[in-house]
């Protein structure tokens, strides 16, 4: 579907209803990889956050939606069976607002997530144990026995990002709603129409009740804000940069939040010695999949020192070697960066990858060949040291560095010099070492042989400044929930 035939929700939903915002204001959605605008989206206020706040409290305080497992469990599947229905136009509207490319829609941007998202909370909701017993006890005298109640947590304020909207989007929704709480949902003002259409088809297709779901598209970001400062706000689940995470946590500390945040990375992947570094470094133009936008991207790439030279070689033909440009091109790994500030940003880190003296092997510059777009080249540093600011510092683009390391031990030091801790990688010929490895790194996820933990029942999250909770399995259910103990005398 060409992106000229797109036509995004534009309006809110609040308690139910499909409305504009309360001032009338609209905001434009553009198309990354045109900079034409596709059309606007009802641009929210305070007033219209704080009816959508109110909404979420009022159906989490005065409904059953907390309490009825059966019915939540039967409305995320009505959810997933209504997106579906839809599954090709939005596959069409992220191409275009997100620029993301359209292999990527196979893949991370909306089959995987949307194959899972809603349904495995939705089947947990079965296995979940949701009481348990404690042993019988005798405190001053009185004999008791005791019981664990896992109840939700209240109103769930989740702030989406840009890059991989609707599946952050979905799984926010998935565990938040199983496990009984309601939520008001602030999109990301560069990508709005994959949340809005969401909303559309929960107030039109879902039984969802009024108020359980309310999505506040808007292009100022203090009207987010007003989730982390409100009290009628129980939990934030927070998808962004560590620098907002810091913020988030400081701004919500007066009423206490709990706080899921799934921060920045600058993820390292090591390839051992004894390690297939042709098969690697061949494919690490995959790094640059989505224009590099991809917080768990393992951009940092630690080569054994005896095969450092072999791998520059390679690596270097490899990125060179990316395809990129029109995102609607099934062919391109590589779409256009999210706008203008984040291209300039991307040049300036290259910029400063050369004045601290790392060697640019390809790339670095705009594409000469695309007018239009924020493109930027796929972009490979070798002789980085891992002090300099292209080694520590999230890019969020097509930048990709490669470090040489002595032997293991040096590798794992390297891995974690950093603030951050999402992910990894590790390469060798022997499984066991490379698990050794693997567990001395100081990461959320580590990837060992090519080995993937995508999945919704897997936990994702970080270390360190890569983030506080984890989103999906077990962790990430139980995060959405209070614990209650309850002793009843004998």
């Amino acid at each position: 579907m060409p992106a000229t035939s797109l036509t995004g929700e534009s309006r809110l939903l609040i308690d139910g209803a499909l409305v504009d915002a309360a001032e009338g204001g609209r905001f434009d959605n553009v198309n990354p990889a045109t900079e034409e605008v596709l059309g606007q989206t009802a641009d929210a206020t305070a007033v219209d956050m704080d009816r959508a706040i109110a909404a979420a409290r009022r159906a989490f305080d005065d409904t059953t939606w907390s309490t009825d497992r059966a019915f939540r469990q039967r409305c995320l599947r009505q959810l997933h069976e209504a997106i579906v229905g839809e599954q090709e136009f939005l596959r069409a509207e992220l191409v275009a607002e997100v620029g993301c490319p359209l292999m990527t829609t196979y893949l991370a941007q909306l089959d995987a997530p949307l194959a899972e998202g809603l349904l495995w909370p939705a089947e947990y909701i079965d296995s979940f144990e949701w009481e348990r017993a404690l042993p019988d006890i005798e405190a001053f005298g009185v004999p008791s026995w005791q019981r664990v109640v896992k109840e939700p947590m209240g109103v769930v304020g989740a702030i989406v990002p840009w890059n991989y909207p609707f599946e952050i989007t979905i799984g926010k929704l998935g565990q938040a709603l199983a496990t009984g709480n309601t939520m008001v949902i602030k999109p990301a003002p560069d990508t709005p129409w994959n949340a809005t259409r969401i909303g559309r088809l929960i107030a039109e297709q879902t039984d969802i009740p009024p108020g359980v779901v309310n999505v506040v598209a808007s292009s100022d970001h203090l009207v987010g804000e007003q989730l982390v400062t409100d009290p009628r706000v129980d939990l934030i689940s927070f998808t962004g940069s560590t620098t907002t995470g810091k913020r988030i946590m400081a701004a919500g500390a007066p009423t206490l939040k709990r706080l899921f945040l799934e921060l920045g990375g600058k993820s390292a992947d090591i390839i051992l010695d004894d390690g297939d570094v042709e098969s690697k470094m061949a494919m690490l133009g995959f790094m640059c999949l989505h224009a590099g936008q991809g917080c768990a991207m393992l951009t940092r790439t630690l080569v054994h020192e005896s095969r450092y030279d072999e791998a520059v070689e390679i690596a270097a033909a490899a990125v060179a070697g990316v395809t990129y440009g029109d995102p609607t091109d099934g062919g391109n790994i590589m779409g256009p960066l999210i706008n203008a500030r984040q291209r300039e940003r991307v040049l300036g880190y290259i910029e400063s990858g050369v004045a601290e003296g790392a060697r640019l092997v390809t790339g670095g510059g705009r594409p000469a060949h695309l007018d239009k777009g924020w493109f930027v080249e796929p972009t490979l540093f070798a002789d980085v040291d891992n002090s300099m600011r292209i080694a520590r510092e999230e890019i969020f683009g097509p930048v990709l560095v490669l470090i040489p390391f002595h032997d293991d031990d040096d590798a794992v030091r390297i891995a974690n010099d950093s603030d951050y801790g999402l992910s990894g990688g590790v390469t060798s010929a022997s499984e066991e070492r490379a698990l050794s490895v693997a567990r001395r790194i100081r990461s959320g996820t580590v990837m060992v042989n090519g080995g993937i933990y995508y999945h919704a029942g897997s936990p994702f999250g970080g270390y360190k400044g890569s983030g506080v909770g984890r989103q999906n399995g077990r962790e990430g259910f139980e995060q959405h929930l209070e614990t209650k103990t309850i002793a009843v005398g004998k």
